[in-house]
């Protein structure tokens, strides 16, 4: 005969074994909104690569431009596909995911019923922010790697070369991409942060997504104000494309280090907030 804990637990009940992250993981994989934004990073080199062929072909192409530079090898066009993603897409796609975390499963009204199971509120936010980190992080390797791929097989092997003239072999220049890339994914912390926090606060996915978004682009407005001088630097953002530090060929780690700190500074304070929110919120759909 079955018996309950003196707390009222079911026999075998473990908190933490509740909402495996495997589980979450391929349920969130198997969404329509996670195959199409890795599919349009994955899509996204195939264009420019187009878009190269069809400039190239023009007869007024600049060939000091950038579209030059990003033909020289497969890293410079993995560089090239970075830069014009960086301060948009890779944005909107670290924000769908994080902000339609727990949103999503309010506006579903599903959010009671699994706090119900019952998983702990608090185990309930870390496997959602660990899954959204996860999908975040292969939606950026999946750019990167389809970006060096696709540029290596149609413009080759060659050196990494900067817009100043700078070179580094193709071997160098992978290993300054992998810390540029890890750079990248940890200055989004505070979009990811910002994006969960918004995700707490209402029960409307685009909400929390268009507003994580809008404050990325709110912050880069506020950052092109030169009035403003040293107030830029304490600027969620302000060091976000400091990750070509790392290809030039000596690695500038100051700037990189501070962007490092101030990512991970407004991702605790807005993860500090958004849990004590949740924990304390009325959960009525």
């Amino acid at each position: 005969m079955s018996t309950t804990h003196t707390d009222g637990r079911a026999p075998g009940y473990h908190a933490g074994r509740t909402l495996p992250f495997r589980t979450e993981l391929r349920r969130q994989f198997g969404r329509r909104r996670t195959q199409l934004a890795v599919g349009l990073l994955a899509l996204l080199p195939v264009i420019l690569a187009i878009a190269f062929a069809v400039g190239s072909s023009s007869a007024d192409n600049d060939t000091g431009g950038l579209i030059e530079l990003g033909t020289r090898g497969g890293v410079n066009f993995t560089v090239f596909a970075l830069f014009m993603s960086v301060g948009f897409l890779l944005i909107v796609v670290v924000a769908l995911f994080f902000g339609d975390s727990v949103a999503s499963e309010a506006s579903w009204s599903s959010l009671r019923y699994l706090l119900a199971i019952p998983v702990p509120r608090t185990r309930l936010l870390m496997q959602k922010a660990l899954v959204s980190a996860t999908l975040s992080l292969v939606a950026i390797l999946v750019l990167v790697v389809v970006s060096l791929a696709l540029g290596t097989v149609l413009y080759g092997a060659e050196p990494l070369v900067t817009p100043f003239g700078d070179g580094l072999s193709y071997a160098d220049a992978l290993g300054r991409l992998v810390i540029a890339v890890l750079y990248i994914a940890v200055n989004l912390l505070w979009v990811a942060g910002l994006a969960m926090l918004l995700s707490v606060l209402t029960d409307a996915p685009l909400g929390a997504v268009g507003g994580a978004v809008m404050t990325s682009i709110l912050t880069q407005i506020l950052d092109q104000i030169t009035a403003l001088g040293s107030l830029r630097n304490y600027l969620p953002g302000h060091y976000a494309n400091t990750w070509i530090d790392a290809l030039s060929p000596t690695i500038e780690w100051n700037d990189m280090i501070v962007g490092s700190f101030s990512a991970l500074a407004y991702a605790t304070v807005f993860g500090v907030v958004a849990w004590r929110r949740f924990a304390t919120k009325d959960i009525t759909s």
